[in-house]
């Protein structure tokens, strides 16, 4: 077992099992009282994490043993899965809270739009890492893979789903800025999107989008309103202090605060534990966050850095916004804080996410130990990448 594992990054193997263990702990303590307020058993939040937490751990041995070379094969079908999911769920979706972004069984609740978030990354990597010969040319090598982008932008809109829509366009921008394009071309793509969300806005603007925004920037104006979730959420932070009112005893939870085992369990922690408990939980998603860069500048194989980069800016990114909407930086959007709130879709595909990040970093060991044997043409490619990735980051 020890020689098996001695190629895997033990970083990125241990910190995410314990992110998902304590956000398991944090899920029974934040979620106990209103599962019984709702009818149901103290643990039914525990049980279903844990259920989630064991498919997802499964996916993660799984997915770290299988080559991430091998998803390039398969790349059409990725694709076609994730439109496939974006438009059944929009048929045959369950509308709740007025988006149909689910579909629910009396078994299980599936997200498809954390799947696709994936799925584009893997696609974007793949198309990307094969266009590094001509990536200076817009119209053949930028353009074409963001037509299914936008396609896929636009289903998750139409559910609607703008944050998760938001989510995904920043995680495949880093993909494509990572990739080695043409600073003038990324420019032009910023100037689309800007001309494209002038056009959208109007359409999007509703009574409950402009509460979220005066409840995340005047939420004193709205105590028992719009701002009523974020003042509790400030309460939660303030009364934590250095180390906390102690594992279990948050007030916040008992009814006050929305979401506590789901967007705000931040907020919670902070009760809970204190300024040391977020310092820790911030400090191992950061640990995971650059390790994934690390392993990214450490690949010499364009599609398992641009792989790495995407897996890394997912976890980066929901963690800003998570954190950034308890803490009155960004409107309230509904996005869970990795690993550690309640939610199977989300563990299970961070999870997922993990095992082709730990199988990137072991071939990447390997390579290390190993004496180097490249053909010239694949010694030219390679470094065309590399120079133009270290010109880029």
């Amino acid at each position: 077992m020890i020689r098996f594992l001695k190629h895997y990054d033990f970083t990125l193997l241990i910190t995410p099992l314990i992110l998902a263990a304590f956000g398991i702990v944090m899920i029974y303590s934040a979620s106990m009282v209103s599962a019984v307020v709702d009818g149901l058993e103290g643990t039914h939040f525990l049980v279903k994490q844990l259920q989630w937490f064991f498919v997802g751990l499964f996916c993660f041995i799984f997915f770290s043993i299988v080559p991430y070379q091998k998803y390039q094969f398969v790349i059409q079908q990725i694709i076609f899965i994730c439109l496939g999911l974006l438009v059944g769920v929009l048929l045959f979706g369950e509308n709740i809270n007025n988006s149909k972004s689910w579909f629910v069984t009396p078994f299980f609740s599936l997200q498809p739009a954390e799947f696709v978030k994936l799925g584009l990354i893997i696609y974007l990597a793949s198309v990307y890492s094969k266009k590094q010969a001509y990536i200076n040319e817009f119209y053949r090598g930028v353009l074409p893979p963001l037509i299914i982008m936008v396609i896929i932008l636009a289903l998750i809109v139409a559910q609607p789903d703008i944050g998760t829509a938001a989510i995904i366009f920043l995680i495949a921008s880093s993909v494509i800025f990572s990739s080695g394009i043409k600073y003038k071309h990324l420019f032009l793509l910023i100037a689309i999107g800007v001309i494209l969300l002038a056009f959208t806005i109007p359409n999007m603007v509703t009574d409950v989008r402009i509460a979220r925004f005066t409840g995340a920037y005047k939420p004193f104006e709205t105590p028992d309103s719009d701002g009523y979730h974020l003042i509790q959420s400030y309460l939660a932070i303030g009364v934590g202090g250095l180390t906390g009112e102690g594992l279990g005893q948050s007030v916040q939870k008992l009814g006050y605060l929305w979401g506590a085992h789901t967007d705000f369990i931040m907020a919670i922690i902070a009760e809970e534990l204190g300024f040391v408990g977020v310092v820790i939980v911030i400090g191992l998603l950061i640990t995971i966050v650059l390790r994934g860069i690390f392993i990214a500048r450490k690949c010499e194989d364009s599609f398992g850095a641009l792989l790495a980069i995407g897996i890394s800016s997912m976890v980066g990114i929901q963690a800003f916004i998570n954190l950034g909407s308890i803490s009155g930086i960004l409107p309230i959007t509904g996005v869970p804080l990795p690993f550690v709130s309640y939610g199977g879709s989300s563990l299970i595909v961070l999870m997922l996410s993990m095992g082709i990040l730990n199988n990137i970093a072991k071939q990447v060991k390997k390579k290390e130990r190993e004496p180097i044997s490249v053909q010239p043409e694949q010694m030219r490619e390679r470094n065309v990448f590399m120079n133009r990735r270290g010109s880029t980051w």
